[in-house]
């Protein structure tokens, strides 16, 4: 084996895991690799008195392991249901990790060329990412108001890990969000490698230092990232399933610096042990959080199966003819009921959820001010920023309609600072209590902020 050969394993396997089975080398190659100890690897699977576990994602819940027979071991075979999107780890595979030499990055100095500026806020958020940075194995959150520019307050930590060489990775459950971020860091550090991953990317640098990625992603890196930014991180899936959790502090080193962003942290996060909190009540531009208004809606469900468009929303859409909107609805099916009626209507408009095929073209069309309004269940809670954003929530009863989720969506209007203002509805049969804590919450951050 050569050292050209040698090198190519490197920059394929530095600083990430993989299944023997998707090994991309030949069989001599990893033979050689392993003797001389350049790569370890250990069972996908082990099982203990206690039941399989799952090396790659730590699952051990076992209704997520499946046993039957494999061809490639001539027998049975149990895998792991839980991470299968990311390829099957199955009992008679390994996963390969990198142990020889790192991949050392060149200091660059000034890489960041956003050319904005932080408000005091902001940049004492800033300031204190920029001090923590070189505390070994420091774990820090920042608690911001929708709208406060989290994401601005990440630049200057990153320019200085970027200084010293360090390798960084902001991580996000959810893709929308992770292709909102992307060309916002692309801009602000042009020069710097930079990969975004999450399922269906293709052709991104494997060793880019500056990593974009879906917490799933992180399933693939071991003990890799200096720094690990987790984004949104009280979102759907990262707040429900503890495998992505697993996946976060194994993909950063172990004297690396974690820190969670979020608007709404969950009471076990803020639990969290040695955990630092910065805390941020105000938005960048300064103006007071917009208070969503409570208006009752009736019985609206029958009225939609009946196929009558309540007047409500009609003299809500008229009013606001000219302005970007969107309406959050609870479910799919009561998606697809208010698209029919709309389209009886001759409105024009977009409808996405998860599994719409052409959502992110419809997502892009209204962000570009080709549309004027979209319909949309929560996936768009996060991530979205338009300016002059109108937003009504139809059946803010329904239980899925959480006080984080709909601070939220609260969170979509006023961000910009030529429109700080908007207007935020909740049409409900009923008022609950996750309405009253949402406006609870955001007239407590603006009185914080002394607004």
């Amino acid at each position: 084996m050569n050292n050209k050969q040698v090198e190519a394993v490197r920059s394929y396997l530095n600083g990430r895991r993989m299944l023997s089975t998707d090994w991309p080398f030949s069989s001599e190659l990893i033979s050689y690799c392993i003797t001389n100890h350049l790569v370890t690897y250990k069972p996908a699977l082990t099982k203990s008195s206690d039941g399989w576990l799952c090396n790659r994602c730590g699952n051990k819940k076992a209704a997520f392991f499946y046993q039957h027979y494999c061809s490639k071991c001539n027998s049975d075979c149990t895998y792991c249901r839980h991470c299968i999107q990311m390829g099957k780890a199955s009992s008679c595979v390994n996963l390969y990790s990198w142990n020889g030499s790192p991949i050392h990055y060149s200091p660059i100095k000034s890489s960041c060329k956003w050319l904005g500026t932080l408000s005091f806020a902001q940049q004492k958020a800033a300031d204190t990412l920029v001090s923590i940075s070189i505390i070994p194995a420091a774990i820090h959150l920042i608690w911001a108001v929708c709208g406060a520019g989290k994401t601005e307050i990440l630049f200057p930590v990153i320019e200085k890990c970027i200084q010293f060489g360090k390798r960084v990775a902001i991580a996000t459950p959810r893709t929308d969000v992770v292709k909102e971020l992307a060309p916002r860091f692309k801009a602000a550090f042009p020069n710097i490698t930079q990969s975004v991953l999450y399922g269906g990317s293709r052709k991104q640098a494997i060793q880019a230092q500056l990593v974009l990625a879906t917490t799933h992603q992180l399933l693939r890196y071991s003990h890799t990232f200096d720094l690990l930014v987790v984004d949104e991180v009280d979102a759907f899936p990262y707040s429900y399933d503890s495998s992505l959790k697993f996946a976060v502090y194994n993909a950063k080193k172990k004297s690396g610096v974690l820190v969670f962003l979020s608007a709404t942290p969950s009471k076990t996060l803020l639990n969290e042990k040695n955990l630092n909190l910065t805390k941020i009540p105000i938005r960048f531009h300064g103006k007071p959080l917009p208070l969503p208004r409570f208006k009752w809606i009736g019985n609206w469900q029958k009225a939609i199966n009946a196929g009558k468009l309540p007047s409500l929303i009609f003299e809500w859409l008229s009013h606001y003819n000219n302005e970007p909107k969107m309406i959050f609805l609870p479910s799919i099916y009561l998606l697809n009921k208010l698209s029919n009626l709309l389209k009886n209507e001759s409105c024009v408009f977009a409808a996405v959820h998860a599994k719409a095929p052409n959502r992110h073209q419809s997502i892009a069309a209204f962000r570009n001010k080709k549309l004027k309004l979209l319909l949309t269940t929560t996936i768009l809670e996060r991530g979205v920023t338009v300016e002059n954003l109108q937003v009504a929530v139809l059946g803010t009863e329904n239980p899925l309609f959480s006080e984080a989720c709909l601070v939220q969506i609260s969170g979509r209007v006023g961000r910009k600072l030529a429109f700080p203002n908007g207007d935020i509805v909740f049409w409900h049969n009923g008022v609950t209590t996750a309405m009253r804590q949402t406006r609870k919450h955001l007239r407590n951050m603006n009185k914080e902020a002394g607004l």
